[in-house]
């Protein structure tokens, strides 16, 4: 692996465009056990430092409230609550700009590294709004000056909350967050996409905790934070998981022990479903995730336990950031990091049984139980991210089947900031290192069970694969909505008909196999075959039990069987 050349095999052009698609990916799949996505190496300091320079920011901004004195008297004010309070919206802001989830290489995006920010604040851009039908003034699949100015408030409001200074009580004037929190709403009425950037189940319902009293508010940060933790260790609670354990640590770039990525899986290179190691792994994370914040919120009232639960949770995020997963969530656990110390540890004497207004308790529970409880049993219904199924493995998805030259209208007919992926590879690392990396990438999906099903799709999708150039769904997206990060629900039919709008493609140019989560109470997903120009040719299910038992190289002797439901038609 160079500093900035990726880690491929090292496989001869010719030799490599003879191969047919199980074996390319299946030479891909025992790469990946050893290799993970072979990242130029040159790709992981800039991620570091992008984490250092928004904790350095952060610190400089949030520093120059008047009676702070500056970054250089950090120890002094940094566990204040207006200090928090600050570091929340900061955080908000740097998402939603496009800066932290989904932006750089490891999301696909190169030339340029983020979207949001870009597309956001352009008219004519696509936006998806989540109920069109049903909200008024939200049809529509076009961003007007009306979306910017939302955007714009939603940053100016930001930026107004960050240079004020606190109240006599020592809090965020809240009249500051009223815009931002309006023009958020507003916004995500009209595009999920803008919302779901802003991680607004996060922090947007943080900062609505800044209209209660100081001792309600760090009540409710800290259930929002042992809601998180707990709906991801639920959502954990799945045969998905321990294979996204085992493609996590492959690509680990601590991790450098080729022997121990091999144990990772059952028989390498011949038998690539997860191992036991991994299952163990899972499960001991998730237990992790399930009783050391069940103690530092109930029982954690500071001392020596209570501090090593915190160092305990502190080990377990930096173990995450490690790993750098696909989509890099890294500010996020950087923001745990330093929110458990803070408020389990500066708090600790704040206990969660003092709070005093019913309303954040109201407000808190249909947000962080009613919701994650709806979106895993009707996980088409309610994105993964308010779900709370964050590194389950169980994520909507798609895969998008562009025929011939078929990409090259979305090239020419839509408003978008950066070139389509194939188009960037190619500039990068030419014809030859493009097919390489779109491989390997499909290959990741596959390493996972959902991608197992998807190589079984595609083939029932199209007549002839070999006619068409195959794109994960979070490609597309990234490049037409501006923001993506593994979110299924933004490059669906409600993708392929703004698309199909703006590009006319002709039947047969386009089709997109999309392939619904898991609910948490049945063991099979719901899969749709599309076509952009006639609409829905297939539906069915897939059971998991079926994926976990394949590989991750398609096999046409074995492949995942389909449940098919309705009548299909012309294909």
């Amino acid at each position: 692996m160079g500093f900035l050349v990726p880690d491929f095999p090292d496989v001869e052009p010719t030799r490599w465009q003879a191969a047919s698609r199980a074996e390319k990916m299946r030479v891909m799949a025992v790469h990946w056990a050893e290799h993970g996505f072979g990242t130029p190496w040159g790709v992981f300091p800039l991620y570091l430092i992008k984490c250092a320079v928004y904790l350095a920011a952060a610190a400089t901004v949030i520093g120059l409230t008047p009676g702070f004195d500056g970054v250089g008297h950090l120890a002094d004010w940094w566990a204040q609550p207006l200090a928090y309070q600050k570091f929340i919206v900061w955080t908000l802001l740097w998402e939603i700009i496009g800066l932290g989830c989904g932006s750089g290489p490891l999301t696909l995006r190169f030339l340029p590294p983020i979207g949001g920010i870009l597309y956001f604040l352009r008219p004519g851009t696509i936006r998806l709004a989540p109920w069109p039908g049903k909200v008024p003034f939200t049809r529509g699949d076009r961003r007007t000056v009306a979306d910017v100015a939302l955007y714009a408030v939603v940053l100016g409001s930001g930026g107004w909350a960050l240079s004020s200074s606190g109240t006599d009580a020592g809090l965020l004037d809240v009249r500051t967050v009223i815009p931002m929190l309006v023009a958020l709403g507003l916004l995500g009425l009209r595009d999920k996409t803008v919302f779901l950037a802003a991680r607004g189940e996060h922090y947007a319902l943080a900062v609505v905790m800044f209209f209660f009293p100081a001792t309600d508010q760090i009540i409710g940060w800290k259930l929002i934070m042992l809601a998180l933790w707990w709906g991801a260790a639920t959502s954990k609670l799945n045969h998905h998981f321990p294979f996204v354990v085992s493609v996590m640590m492959s690509n680990s770039p601590v991790m450098r022990l080729k022997w121990l990525k091999r144990k990772m899986y059952r028989d390498f290179p011949h038998d690539l479903r997860a191992s036991r190691l991994p299952f163990t792994l899972a499960h001991l994370g998730t237990v992790i995730e399930y009783l050391i914040p069940a103690y530092l919120v109930f029982a954690g009232h500071g001392g020596t336990l209570t501090w090593i639960a915190i160092i305990a949770m502190i080990v377990f995020h930096l173990h995450i950031v490690s790993t750098v997963p696909m989509g890099v969530p890294l500010e996020w656990n950087v923001f745990f990091i330093v929110s458990i110390p803070l408020l389990f540890g500066q708090h600790a004497a704040v206990s969660v049984f003092d709070l005093d207004s019913p309303l954040p308790a109201v407000i808190l529970l249909l947000s962080l139980v009613v919701v994650p409880m709806i979106g895993n049993l009707e996980p088409q219904w309610i994105s993964f991210l308010p779900s709370m199924r964050y590194y389950a493995g169980n994520w909507p998805t798609s895969t998008w089947l562009f025929r011939g030259g078929a990409q090259d209208k979305i090239e020419q007919h839509v408003t978008k900031s950066s070139a389509v992926v194939t188009t960037q590879l190619a500039r990068l690392y030419g014809p030859h290192g493009m097919d390489l990396m779109l491989t390997k990438g499909m290959t990741w999906r596959a390493m996972h069970p959902h991608g197992r099903a998807l190589n079984t799709l595609v083939e029932r999708a199209v007549d002839d694969l070999a006619d068409y150039t195959v794109l994960d769904g979070e490609a597309v997206a990234g490049v037409t909505v501006g923001w993506n990060f593994g979110d299924g629900h933004l490059h669906n039919e409600q993708l392929v008909a703004a698309l199909q709008r703006r590009c006319g493609f002709a039947p047969g140019e386009l089709r997109v196999v999309v392939l619904e989560s898991q609910p948490i109470h049945r063991q099979r997903q719901h899969y749709r075959i599309v076509d952009a120009a006639t609409g829905l040719i297939e539906q069915g299910y897939v059971q998991v039990a079926d994926m976990i038992a394949r590989q991750p190289w398609p096999d046409a002797a074995d492949p995942v069987p389909v449940q098919p439901i309705g009548t299909e038609v012309a294909r």
